[in-house]
């Protein structure tokens, strides 16, 4: 299993806008995706996500570590 990244939350959207999903809305500081045939998520605009709060998103768009890593290339 490859180590879970660092990353921020507009390199998250990034990586998930490579993915299919889009920015349906914003609030403060969270951005809702969305995406045709996969789950809705929400991303916080934050510096640094915490590693669980990746890891939840990664779960919900149904993606592994390594796939997040590759969108992030």
């Amino acid at each position: 299993m490859t180590a879970r990244p660092l990353v921020s939350g507009k390199q998250c959207v990034s990586a998930l806008e490579r993915l299919g999903y889009a920015i349906s809305r914003t609030k403060g500081s969270h951005i809702r995706l969305t995406c045709e045939g996969r789950s809705p998520v929400t991303v916080p605009n934050h510096a640094e996500l915490d590693r669980g709060t990746l890891m939840s998103i990664l779960r919900t768009v149904k993606i592994s570590t390594d796939e997040f890593i590759s969108l992030l290339k």
